[in-house]
């Protein structure tokens, strides 16, 4: 009971706002739950505000559910799809991969976006949209606000690559295998790359969706070397400052990518059942929808204003950069 004064105020704010976002989000899913999900989080946080008992309840969300969230997706992905596919993509994921993140550092130096800002950008762009980046977020100790930004910046992006891509691939005289591998590598969200996907065809749908669940699983070695990352500037500033360093590697790693592999590996075994895996999809995704309305009552819009136009503008430069870059490495390889 105690727990439950505790949290249940914020968890029941949350599911509220949360169902209304998922429900709405399906009648627009070119848009989606989640978006809808930050949106009226901020709506109601910068007008009526929050009820002071809900805090806890909010931040615990934020955190501890959407690592949940993440768990509940690795219970849909095949380990042995993934390898299959994963050879087969390879060389243009790492090039996207490595493109997303050279330019979002480089060019959001150059143009003075916070360093916490290029990461998520960067991330976001190079893997999944708002699952990667809340992935990190609490790794990189990003505030709400930060979070709530760059989600927004992906979303928008999401949206024009639906619109675009079918015709640009129709265009190029893509197949549709060439297209699938070219959405699944520079589309960043799961739900967009599935709509661009099946709007070029139906073969290209398919293979769209697997070569995006195959990138999905860079989350891990990217949340592990952002931990790593972060354990040496930990070590680094407290040898600068003169202070011993309390700070144990073990306190940052991100245990829930240990249980996301878990989930996936039981799943590939048979342990998960094909039959209830689609359920525990759709409750990964609805915990994400909660996770990412509890940051949206969280964030301070005014700060987000603050920050600017050019976060937008290098997340733009940054998925360009990665479309480009997928389609050069798939024209050099053959597979277009």
């Amino acid at each position: 009971m105690k727990w439950f004064r505790s949290y249940g105020p914020g968890l029941l704010l949350v599911l509220v706002l949360a169902a209304a976002a998922q429900w709405i989000g399906s009648l627009i899913p070119l848009i989606g739950g989640p978006v809808f999900g930050i949106v009226f989080g901020i709506i109601l946080n910068h007008t009526y505000g929050k009820p002071a008992n809900s805090l806890q309840g909010i931040l615990f969300t934020s955190k501890k559910v959407l690592q949940w969230a993440i768990i509940c997706l690795g219970a849909g992905l095949s380990l042995s799809q993934v390898w299959k596919t994963g050879l087969e993509s390879l060389s243009v994921m790492l090039f996207s991969l490595t493109a997303a993140f050279l330019a979002a550092y480089g060019i959001g130096r150059l143009m003075g976006v916070p360093l916490k800002l290029q990461s998520l950008i960067g991330v976001g762009t190079a893997i999944c949209g708002g699952s990667a980046i809340a992935a990190v977020s609490p790794i990189l100790e990003a505030k709400e606000d930060e979070i709530a930004y760059s989600i927004s910046t992906i979303f928008l992006f999401n949206v024009v690559a639906v619109l675009v891509f079918p015709a640009l691939g129709h265009f190029l005289g893509l197949t549709q295998k060439g297209f699938g591998l070219w959405a699944g590598t520079a589309i960043n969200d799961t739900s967009s790359v599935v709509a661009a996907g099946y709007i070029f065809g139906n073969d290209a749908g398919t293979y769209a969706t697997i070569v995006k669940l195959t990138r999905t699983t860079m989350i891990i070695p990217i949340s592990l070397l952002f931990t790593v990352i972060k354990a040496v500037n930990k070590k680094r500033e407290a040898a600068e400052s003169g202070k011993t360093s309390h700070f144990q590697f073990m306190t940052i790693f991100p245990w829930f990518i240990i249980w996301f592999l878990i989930a996936s590996f039981l799943y590939t075994i048979g342990v998960i059942p094909a039959g209830i895996q689609p359920y525990i999809g759709d409750i990964g995704k609805f915990m994400i929808v909660m996770a990412l309305t509890a940051i949206g009552l969280n964030a301070d819009f005014r700060k987000m204003i603050q920050t600017g136009y050019k976060p937008i503008l290098l997340g733009l430069i940054v998925w360009i950069v990665v479309a480009v870059v997928s389609l050069i490495v798939q024209y050099s390889t053959g597979n277009v």
